[in-house]
């Protein structure tokens, strides 16, 4: 492997965790802060709803792990990806390579995101118990959907306006959002969702590349 690409792997892995770490201690904070009160019981005295329900998060942890690390890939995107989409197409595309997206654009674009898989994976934790077996394919056809539009706009945006990226991924919307799906699949993995939102990012700057045919005037998605 070469030197770069192994320091961007180890970077990426860090901040994956770190977001991840940074989003348990959210919940762990505002579970506290909106469950105010609590109960007297013998021997143990005043027990706090707060207390007790954001220690028990900690301990929910890996079982939570499956639900946040879709917004965890989603903020990855944002602060990360186009770092991966630079490397890739420095190393496979040398004369295809694109242009740095604005940092703020993207950084907002993926809060949105995260914010939005956030309230899937709420619903999905609500609606399970009346789901059953099909919200597992709620949670990861949502997830899926979004992740693949995300990563792929990311990519996009590197080489194409705001539109015409859009124009793009809805002509290919199946194959994007097919790979999104499997970023989904991926992030419910324990130990290897570590490495799915670097792993995706790559993805889907290969995914670009094959869509958008040649470069040129006569392509129908101008790069530049």
């Amino acid at each position: 492997m070469r030197p770069s690409v192994l320091r961007l792997a180890v970077l990426g892995i860090a901040l994956t965790i770190g977001l991840f770490v940074a989003l348990q201690a959210a919940i762990f904070w505002v579970i506290r802060l909106w469950l105010p009160g609590g109960v007297t019981l013998p021997w143990l005295g005043t027990v706090e709803f707060g207390q007790v329900l954001s220690w028990g998060s900690l301990a929910l942890f890996p079982v939570l792990s499956i639900f946040l690390m879709a917004p965890v890939a989603a903020g990855f995107a944002g602060l990360f990806a186009e770092t991966v989409a630079d490397k890739v197409e420095a190393i496979h595309y040398p004369h295809r390579r694109g242009v740095s997206v604005d940092f703020l654009d993207g950084l907002l674009e993926s809060a949105a995101l995260v914010l939005a898989m956030l309230g899937v994976a709420v619903v999905s934790l609500i609606l399970t118990p009346f789901l059953g077996p099909l919200a597992p394919l709620l949670f990861l056809g949502a997830n899926g959907w979004l992740l693949g539009r995300e990563f792929f706009q990311m990519a996009a945006r590197r080489h194409l306006s705001a539109v015409a990226a859009h124009d793009l991924r809805r002509a290919h919307s199946g194959r994007v959002t097919a790979t999104g799906v499997l970023v989904a699949i991926g992030l419910v993995i324990p130990v290897v969702n570590i490495t799915v939102p670097l792993l995706a990012a790559a993805a889907f700057t290969h995914l670009f590349q094959m869509l958008s045919g040649p470069a040129g005037p006569d392509s129908r998605y101008r790069r530049g």
